[in-house]
């Protein structure tokens, strides 16, 4: 190779290697906010990329669901095996303000009650509450020996199986149907629904560990801040609009002839 040719390969490439920033600088965190009925309220924060553009970070967040354990929530680790989604429906300042979106169990709660030598039975069942939501909810029982039972087994019938099922839809729609969204959500976090389902089943199969182990908003009404803002005033009070001004007293004035 003659000397003097191909300088360029002696020497780097052409310009400044291009810097690495950190992405994270990029990004800011907002705050999750959980409707009033549950004891933590502020639970946790989540990340956005920051505004750029016609990028907006508030809108990017709308319709983002977070999970949580209804423990953390309610500050109780007897709900461990809970898990609540929760739907970001609004953005105020660096708030997320979020709304019900689903509920599941936890797969080890779920494993660990399938044993031998017992049936399962499942029932699901789609229900619109008063507030125009449609929900799909699951619920799961086993049946257990009865009092002073020798045999091994505790097997039931098909037709009992489908007695408890029938059992199971009836007090789901019941349930589902007779109030809006939060009530039902409030019932479910609260109240012990599975002792109920199991005496009322109880007559055609003994049952044990009845859950409503899910449940999925599947429609959601057309969006109203006024309504969402219901979830997070304490006890449900409404926004201080003051108190009513009484009328000024203009017979004075008339009197005068008009003349102040």
């Amino acid at each position: 190779m003659a000397v003097g040719k191909n300088k360029r390969l002696t020497k780097g490439k052409k310009g400044s290697r291009k810097k690495t920033l950190d992405p994270f600088l990029k990004k800011e965190w907002y705050k999750l906010q959980a409707p009033a009925m549950f004891s933590n309220k502020a639970f946790g924060k989540t990340i956005i990329t920051k505004t750029a553009g016609q990028k907006i970070a508030s809108e990017e967040l709308k319709g983002r669901v977070v999970e949580v354990c209804l423990a953390d929530l309610q500050n109780n680790e007897d709900f461990a095996y809970r898990k609540i989604k929760l739907c970001i429906e609004d953005v105020q300042g660096y708030n997320c303000i979020t709304n019900f979106h689903g509920m599941d169990m936890t797969r080890d709660k779920i494993c660990s009650m399938i044993q031998k030598r017992q049936t399962i039975i499942e029932a699901n069942v789609d229900v619109k509450t008063s507030d125009g939501y449609i929900v799909r909810m699951f619920c799961i029982a086993f049946t257990k020996k009865d009092k002073d039972q020798i045999k091994e087994t505790c097997y039931a019938k098909s037709a009992q199986a489908r007695g408890i099922r029938v059992k199971m839809v009836e007090y789901m729609s019941e349930l589902g149907n007779k109030g809006d969204l939060k009530t039902l959500v409030h019932t479910l976090v609260t109240a012990d629904c599975g002792k109920d389902i199991e005496k009322v089943a109880n007559p055609i199969f003994p049952i044990k560990d009845c859950y409503i182990r899910k449940v999925k908003v599947l429609k959601k009404p057309k969006f109203d801040v006024t309504a969402l803002m219901e979830w997070h005033n304490e006890d449900g009070a409404t926004a201080d609009t003051g108190k009513k001004v009484a009328p000024e007293d203009t017979g004075a004035v008339a009197s005068a002839g008009g003349r102040y």
